[in-house]
């Protein structure tokens, strides 16, 4: 859950940066498309880990709050190279915290 709001909130800056330019509309489409399959995804896996629709939908809710405040940030401080180097930065940590152990494992190992 922490990777998945650190991912959220690395989305929120990609949109705030990308839309105090003036160009968000590419980025918002998507990140949209990148991350409905993304939340359903991680709903099935928390049900299928035990928890109630209701406790999986609240769970997702808190790391989607990430995004929000991302944005804000991204909106409030001063754009340029280098934030956009961050957040690029965030997204390649992102995968490689969280999506590439997992593809390393294989299948037959435990999770």
């Amino acid at each position: 859950m922490v990777a998945d709001a650190m991912h959220n909130v690395t989305d929120g800056l990609a949109l705030g940066v990308t839309f105090a330019q003036g160009s968000g509309i590419p980025t918002a489409v998507a990140v949209f498309v990148h991350e409905v399959p993304h939340n359903l995804a991680d709903f099935a896996l928390l049900l299928q880990n035990g928890l109630s629709k209701r406790t999986a939908l609240l769970a997702q809710f808190g790391t989607s709050v990430g995004a929000i405040v991302g944005c804000l940030l991204g909106l409030s401080i001063p754009s340029g190279p280098r934030m956009h180097a961050f957040v690029g930065g965030g997204f390649i940590y992102v995968a490689a915290a969280s999506a590439l152990p997992t593809l390393l494992s294989g299948p037959d190992s435990k999770r």
